[in-house]
C-alpha cells in the first residue's frame, strides 16, 4: 500500500501517534487510506448537499474495506460570481483545486481517492488531479437541481438572467422578475439545463471516471446516496484490481468524451476543460479536433438552454449511457476503453435504451447532423473560437455585420441595456481572456441581455472570454490569440465588418491584410488590469483559450 509509506516502520511511529490524535483505531490504520475529496460549503446550491454524498461515500469506502478520509476542495458558484470582479477567480479555481488536491493526496499518500465535485471547475480541476496523482480514483457528482415551474413551464437559471434582459426592456415587470427569483433554482445541484457543470457530469461519465447517473440523477434523489455508495465500493475495486486514472483517461477515452460532447449539445466550456484534462496525461488536445467529429456525430439532445428540456428529463430518458448506445451503434465510440466499473464502455452500455425518443433523438432523426459544437477560423481568429452551434437560430448560422467594439464586459452591457446595439451588429467584447481579464470571465450577462431585448435572432457577440453554458444565440468565444497578447481581435475598430459562416466554420474581420499590418504596428500592449495577488500570477503564466488556458512557466 502507498500509504505504507506514512504509516509503517519504526521512522513513521511519530506518524502513527498523529494518526491516532484523528482517532484512527490500529485496526483502521492497517487498511487502505481512501482520501475523500469534498466539495462542500454553504455558498454553492450545487455543493450544499454534498456533506451527504460524502457520509455515503465513507460508509461505501468503510464497508468495502478501506478506511475513508474527508479533505476539502474550494468552488466558486458562477451565477452568484456573474457580472462583477468575482467572476475574475472563478476559472482560475479549476488550477488551485489541481493543484491543492495534489498537494494534498500525495503528502498524505492516499492509496485511493474518491472525488466529489459538483460545479464548473470543481469537475475538470480534479478530473486534472487525477491524472496527475493516479491513484485509484472514481468520481461521484452532488448532482443537478431539478427544474423550476412559472405558470406551468418550465425554467431554469438561464431563464433568470433572460429575465433581467427583458425588464431592461420594458418586456417584464418587477413582480414577474420577482417571481423568476423565488421559482427558477427550486432545489439544490448543479443548474438544471446542459450548462457548464451538467456537462463535464455527464462527460466524466464518458471518460469513465464516473458510475452511471453521476451526471443526471437529480441531487434531491435517494438514488444519488446509492450511487455515492457505491463509489465507494467501486474505488476498493479499482484498488484490489490496480485500475487507475491515465488506465481510463487515455486519448480515445478524451476523444469519447468529445464525441458525446457533440451528442449532448454540452457548453463551450468543454473545450477549455477537455484540452487542460488531455495536457495532464500528455494527450497535446487541438481543439480543432472538434471539427471532424462534430461532422460526423449527429446532435441528439437539446437541453436549455437549446431546448425545452432539462437534467431530470435526459435521467429518465436514459442518461447519458442511452446516448453513448445510440452513438456506439453507429461506430462513433471506442468502447474498448475501461472505466471505473472495471469493465469497458462496451460492456458498460450494452443494455442501455433510449427510454424517449423526444428527448434523446435516434441517431435516425437527430437535431442536427451535426455536433454541438464547432470551431471557427479566419483571420480574426487564426488559432480558434468556439460557439455552441446548437444553441444557434438559424438565421444567424451566416452572418454579417459592424463591429461594436467593448474593451470590457461592463460597457457591453450598458450599450445593451441603454438600446445602442441594434439588429445586424456584432458586439465584440476584448481584454476579457485568461490573461487580459485575467481570469476569462463568462459573458452570461451580455448574451442575456441581448436575448432578453429580442435581438437574440439578429446580434451575434464575439469575445476572447468565455460564455456560460446557459448563454444561448450566436455567442462565440475563446477567440485566440486574445486581445491581451495582440491578437487580432485587439484590432478590430467599431464598423468594421466581421463575417461568420458557422456551417464553413469560418470568423474573418472584412479588413485588408495590409490594413491589418498596419494596426498591428501601431498597437501597443494593455497594462495589466490587476499587478498584485493570485491573479496576476495566473495572468503571468496562463495560455490563450485554444490550448485549455492551461498554465506554463513563461
Amino acid at each position: 500500500m502507498q500509504s505504507d509509506n506514512m504509516k509503517c516502520g519504526m521512522q513513521q511511529a511519530p506518524a502513527r501517534s498523529l494518526l491516532n490524535a484523528l482517532g484512527y483505531t490500529a485496526e483502521e490504520q492497517k487498511k487502505p487510506m481512501v482520501g475523500i475529496v469534498s466539495s462542500y460549503n454553504e455558498i454553492v446550491p450545487g455543493h450544499m448537499n454534498i456533506d451527504k454524498i460524502v457520509e455515503a461515500v465513507k460508509l461505501g469506502v468503510a464497508e468495502a474495506g478501506g478506511t475513508p478520509v474527508v479533505f476539502p476542495a474550494i468552488a466558486v458558484c458562477d451565477g452568484i460570481a456573474m457580472g462583477h470582479i468575482g467572476m475574475k477567480y472563478s476559472l482560475v479555481t479549476r488550477d488551485l483545486i489541481a493543484d491543492s488536491t495534489e498537494c494534498m493526496a500525495i503528502a498524505h499518500q492516499f492509496d485511493a481517492l474518491v472525488m466529489v465535485p459538483n460545479c464548473d471547475k470543481n469537475v475538470p480541476g480534479l478530473l486534472m488531479a487525477a491524472a496527475r496523482i493516479n491513484v485509484p480514483t472514481v468520481f461521484v457528482s452532488g448532482g443537478p437541481m431539478l427544474a423550476g415551474h412559472i405558470k406551468g413551464k418550465k425554467r431554469s437559471l438561464s431563464s433568470m438572467f433572460e429575465a433581467v434582459g427583458a425588464h431592461a426592456a420594458g418586456k417584464m415587470t418587477e413582480e414577474e422578475v420577482t417571481e423568476y427569483e423565488e421559482k427558477v433554482c427550486p432545489t439544490c445541484g448543479s443548474c438544471s439545463g446542459m450548462y457548464t457543470a451538467n456537462s463535464m457530469n455527464c462527460l466524466t461519465e464518458a471518460l469513465g471516471m464516473g458510475l452511471r447517473g453521476n451526471g443526471t440523477i437529480p441531487a434531491v434523489y435517494s438514488e444519488r446516496l446509492r450511487l455515492a455508495k457505491k463509489a465507494g465500493y467501486a474505488v476498493m475495486d479499482m484498488w484490489q484490481k490496480n485500475i487507475r486514472p491515465r488506465d481510463i483517461m487515455t486519448k480515445d477515452a478524451i476523444l469519447n468524451a468529445l464525441t458525446v460532447d457533440m451528442a449532448l449539445g454540452c457548453s463551450t466550456n468543454s473545450m477549455l476543460h477537455l484540452p487542460a484534462i488531455a495536457h495532464e496525461i500528455g494527450f497535446d488536445f487541438d481543439i480543432s479536433f472538434a471539427n471532424p467529429i462534430s461532422e460526423k456525430t449527429p446532435n441528439l439532445c437539446h437541453l436549455a438552454p437549446a431546448g425545452p428540456t432539462y437534467m431530470e428529463d435526459l435521467n429518465e430518458a436514459g442518461g447519458v449511457y442511452a446516448v453513448m448506445k445510440e452513438l456506439a451503434d453507429i461506430g462513433l465510440l471506442n468502447t474498448d476503453c475501461m472505466t471505473v466499473t472495471g469493465k469497458t464502455v462496451g460492456e458498460n452500455i450494452k443494455n442501455a435504451v433510449n427510454l424517449d425518443p423526444e428527448v434523446i433523438r435516434p441517431v435516425d432523426n437527430p437535431y442536427s447532423k451535426t455536433g454541438g459544437l464547432a470551431v471557427l477560423k479566419g483571420n480574426l481568429a487564426p488559432d480558434g473560437s468556439v460557439v455552441k452551434r446548437s444553441a444557434v437560430v438559424e438565421e444567424m448560422m451566416v452572418h454579417e455585420g459592424p463591429a461594436r467594439v467593448f474593451d470590457c464586459e461592463e460597457d457591453a452591457i450598458a450599450a445593451i441595456k441603454g438600446g445602442k446595439i441594434v439588429e445586424g451588429d456584432v458586439v465584440v467584447i476584448r481584454y476579457e481572456g485568461p490573461k487580459g481579464g485575467p481570469g476569462m470571465r463568462e459573458m452570461l450577462n451580455p448574451t442575456s441581455a441581448i436575448a432578453g431585448m429580442g435581438l437574440g435572432s439578429t446580434v451575434a457577440l464575439i469575445t476572447d472570454g468565455r460564455f456560460s453554458g446557459a448563454s444561448r444565440g450566436a455567442s462565440i468565444g475563446h477567440v485566440s490569440p486574445e486581445a491581451a497578447v495582440g491578437g487580432p481581435i485587439a484590432l478590430v475598430e467599431e464598423g468594421d465588418i466581421i463575417a461568420i459562416d458557422i456551417p464553413n466554420m469560418t470568423l474573418d474581420l472584412k479588413v485588408s491584410d495590409e490594413e491589418l499590418s498596419r494596426r498591428k504596428a501601431a498597437w501597443t500592449p494593455r497594462d495589466p488590469k490587476v499587478t498584485t495577488g493570485y491573479l496576476s500570477r495566473y495572468a503571468s503564466m496562463v495560455t490563450s483559450g485554444n490550448r485549455g488556458a492551461i498554465l506554463e512557466i513563461k
